[in-house]
């Protein structure tokens, strides 16, 4: 007698990062940087702009003080000056189907089930996922 199991099989960090990549692509004409945590974040992806397209800078007003408030944003148009300009973190989010992502790009967690969430929303622009964090 044979048994079959239905597992469901778990992409690995290299698959989710080629397929991430080649899926943003293809959606929206333009290449994104996906890459893959090093040290003690090695599962953990990362999505941003290309290095090139980071070029907002948050600067402090004149003798404000030392608050989140005291800072505004601005592209200074110089190729690799910054972080992630507010136009590619808009496209990105609408890619990907999230309300925003972070200026410095949008973390996937070492987890299958938030690599598989990743695959699909880069693929569809959506996901029926449901990934439960495994830290506390």
């Amino acid at each position: 007698m044979t048994v079959a199991c239905l597992v469901q099989q778990s992409p690995d960090r290299a698959e989710t990062i080629a397929r991430v990549k080649a899926a943003l692509r293809k959606r929206s004409g333009k290449s994104w940087s996906v890459t893959g945590g090093r040290g003690t974040a090695w599962g953990w992806i990362h999505v941003d702009a290309p290095p090139a397209a980071r070029t907002a800078v948050y600067i402090k007003y004149p003798n404000a003080p030392d608050y989140p408030e005291s800072y505004f944003e601005t592209d200074t148009r110089l190729p690799g000056c910054g972080h992630t300009p507010p136009h590619l973190r808009a496209e990105l989010a609408a890619l990907l189907g999230l309300d925003g992502t972070h200026f410095q790009g949008w973390q996937i967690p070492a987890g299958s089930d938030y690599r598989r969430d990743a695959i699909k929303r880069a693929e569809t622009g959506a996901s029926d996922e449901k990934p439960e964090p495994y830290w506390d």
